[in-house]
């Protein structure tokens, strides 16, 4: 089993940018979906985007179309979020997770019980 790591997360104003990382090791990085998801306190986590295998399909929740997109490395084992336009209402933990072949359909949002590699998340706060 791998592990993900997640970098790039801070505090930033309204209207700013950031760009999140996430580092793979210990996996056979091309044959996984890679997504990102976020949890605000006292709210569920919530799927954020994904990224199939070869990186040709991707899916956005519906509030962060426009404005966030999500890329992969092959090469590097990496994955980004970049993340512009920030509006305080995506403060949150923001997770990178990984699945074998799972499907990244541009139709859904990625939902949390279908991936089973997980990291410990990077802060983001989008300051009013």
């Amino acid at each position: 089993q791998g592990q993900v790591v997640e970098s790039g997360g801070g505090l930033v104003q309204a209207g700013g940018s950031l760009r999140l990382s996430c580092t793979a090791s210990g996996l056979a990085f091309e044959h996984y979906t890679m997504a990102w998801f976020r949890q605000a306190p006292g709210k569920e986590r919530e799927g954020v985007s994904c990224i199939g295998w070869s990186g040709s399909s991707t899916s956005y929740r519906d509030s962060v179309k426009g404005r966030f997109t999500i890329s992969r490395d092959n090469a590097k084992n990496v994955i980004y979020l970049q993340m512009d336009n920030l509006k305080p209402e995506d403060t949150a933990m923001y997770y990178c997770a990984a699945d074998r072949y799972r499907a990244c359909l541009s139709t859904m949002t990625p939902h949390q019980s279908m991936y089973k590699i997980w990291g410990q998340g990077t802060q983001v706060t989008v300051s009013s």
